[in-house]
């Protein structure tokens, strides 16, 4: 069984879509001995979004050599049709887009079900209250503070009221649901948004393309530098 995450944990997770993929042995061997938390998959199918990553040959790569959890985001449309394939590969944290899927909640057992954690993910034009439903079946949500499809955009600050909104509906229920925020997060941002309630970040190119990442990540989990 996965185990839960403590809460107030500042946790990491490095988006390999923004490594190397020329050296993507060295970026997995980097994440595998550095602070971070988790590897963070971002799959598109360029129809969900306007982009394409990589699929599966990529992702069991990954998985052989990671030494941490694999966090996969799902961008694509009809994101139940992978889910048993997923869990086959060793991925542990599993999130889809609440837009991809006319049954989120259904999504969200049958990822369960598999034995993985079940997120579910908002786009920056969806309203947080839209989740109040699922917060009783998802381990964890996602919100997006970019738009989804590409790696190196700015954080949008309107996503901070969506992970306040986020952090008093889970309390008010008593769950132990985390939040997620991904897109555009660095360490000039870090702090604002886990004083929001998130209780993991995404980071991509702030991570692998810092001139010190150590450093980087460090001062993302609030650690000292």
């Amino acid at each position: 069984m996965i185990p839960l995450i403590p809460r107030l944990m500042r946790l990491l997770a490095p988006s390999i879509l923004s490594g190397d993929f020329a050296r993507l042995a060295d970026d997995i061997g980097y994440v595998n001995g550095s602070v971070a938390d988790w590897f963070h998959i971002d799959v598109m199918d360029g129809i969900f979004v306007p982009n394409i990553s990589f699929g599966f040959p990529v992702m069991e790569a990954i998985a052989k050599y990671a030494r941490k959890p694999l966090d996969t985001h799902l961008m694509i449309v009809r994101p139940e049709n992978y889910f048993e394939r997923c869990a086959k590969i060793g991925t542990e944290w599993l999130s889809f887009h609440y837009e991809a899927t006319h049954k989120p909640l259904e999504a969200l057992r049958s990822i369960r079900s598999l034995g993985m954690k079940a997120g579910v993910v908002i786009k920056p034009a969806t309203r947080p209250e839209i989740l109040e439903p699922l917060l009783e079946e998802a381990d964890y949500v996602l919100v997006m503070s970019v738009e989804p499809g590409f790696g190196g955009q700015k954080f949008m600050p309107d996503s901070l009221p969506k992970v306040r909104l986020l952090r008093k509906m889970i309390d008010d229920k008593g769950l132990d649901t985390l939040i997620q925020v991904d897109g555009g997060i660095s360490s000039s941002n870090a702090d604002e948004v886990f004083a929001a309630g998130a209780d993991c970040v995404v980071a991509g190119s702030a991570v692998f393309k810092a001139a010190d990442r150590d450093r980087e990540c460090r001062a993302i989990k609030g650690l000292s530098v």
